[in-house]
């Protein structure tokens, strides 16, 4: 293991213990819950967007899961601040494990990207562009 390595996996680690933009938001703009069957992780991302309609002004997330899903979800909140609802859908599984910056195994991926997709389904549901969506699921 090199060190690199060995540094991002305590990056995951202490947003896991230590998560940042953990908890709900009193009056979000749009919230959504999503979970991932598989390894038990359930996510709820609240966002609150500016005047402007489009461009994220917090967002948070609460729930629980493994350290990836949590790490995942803690980093992830804390780029989406600043990012347009477009910018927020650009975003795909790459981006989100570069954010963790270790190889992630393929049955992990979807720990990795389940804050990715609640959010993005709930923009979507947000903008009336999805509507028979209770709960995002990775598959």
């Amino acid at each position: 293991m090199s060190m690199g390595s060995d540094m991002y996996r305590q990056q995951i680690l202490d947003h896991y213990k230590n998560p940042r933009n953990y908890g709900e938001l009193d009056d979000p703009t749009f919230s959504h819950v999503g979970e991932n069957p598989m390894c038990g992780d359930e996510i709820t991302v609240d966002i609150q967007l500016e005047d402007d309609g489009e461009t994220i002004e917090y967002a948070s997330f609460h729930g629980d899961g493994c350290a990836i899903s949590q790490a995942s979800a803690s980093m992830l909140t804390g780029e989406l601040q600043g990012m347009t609802l477009d910018e927020l859908d650009e975003l795909d599984r790459d981006d989100v494990i570069d954010l963790l910056g270790v190889d992630i195994s393929p049955m992990r991926v979807k720990c990795a990207v389940l804050a990715e997709m609640v959010a993005q389904d709930g923009a979507a549901i947000y903008r009336g562009e999805k509507t028979n969506i209770e709960k995002t699921q990775t598959e």
